[in-house]
């Protein structure tokens, strides 16, 4: 267990498997979270250890990895390849070098929409499993809005570490970068989670 200096409410878990797991909070959370709400949000990182959730994002972004460099190889096979010999060979490297442009501009935009989709799933998989721990939903909805409430940005996260946290450290109020933030957005919205867990 792990304490980050922040302000920011705010805690994550990482490791490959159970056995090499660690989770961190914020000093923000420790000031902020009563012992109760506490609780709910442990058990949510304890929930990501038990559902490997670290290793399946790791696995997708290699996998997202893997077609950029497919991408990567097929631009660059136009200039190191046969695009100089003139004829059909010119027209074959055309039709590659066009594939690997469409598919250098787009893969940014896949790779987050696809990071996105996998971590908004995993984290309600671990809002649920984390009530089947504690038994007790009103403290991780306790938590949820307390963490809804407060706007305190997260200083030491980044768009690539966004997807570890128990909520989004990025900034999402108005302008381009809160735009930007929310449309690409690793978690799906505080209400919406809350919504779920009332339900329960």
């Amino acid at each position: 267990v792990y304490i980050v200096q922040d302000p920011a409410p705010n805690a994550f878990a990482t490791g490959r498997d159970p056995a090499h797991a660690s989770i961190a909070v914020t000093t923000g959370l420790l000031e902020k979270m009563n012992r109760i709400e506490l609780e709910g949000v442990i058990a949510h990182e304890l929930s990501h250890v038990k559902n490997r959730d670290t290793l399946v994002m790791v696995i997708a972004a290699t996998l997202v990895g893997v077609i950029a460099l497919i991408a990567d190889w097929t631009l660059r096979s136009f200039f190191w390849g046969r695009g100089g010999r003139g004829g059909r060979d010119r027209e074959g490297a055309a039709f590659f070098v066009l594939i690997g442009l469409v598919m250098a501009i787009l893969m940014p935009f896949v790779a987050g929409a696809l990071q996105a989709a996998i971590s908004r799933r995993r984290e309600g998989l671990a809002d649920v499993s984390a009530i089947a721990l504690t038994r007790y939903p009103p403290g991780l909805v306790a938590a949820l809005k307390k963490l809804r409430d407060d706007q305190t940005v997260v200083h030491s996260a980044s768009r690539a570490t966004a997807a570890l946290w128990i909520e989004s450290p990025l900034q999402r109020t108005n302008g381009l970068a809160g735009w930007w933030n929310r449309l690409f957005d690793t978690h799906p919205p505080l209400d919406e989670r809350i919504k779920i867990l009332e339900e329960l």
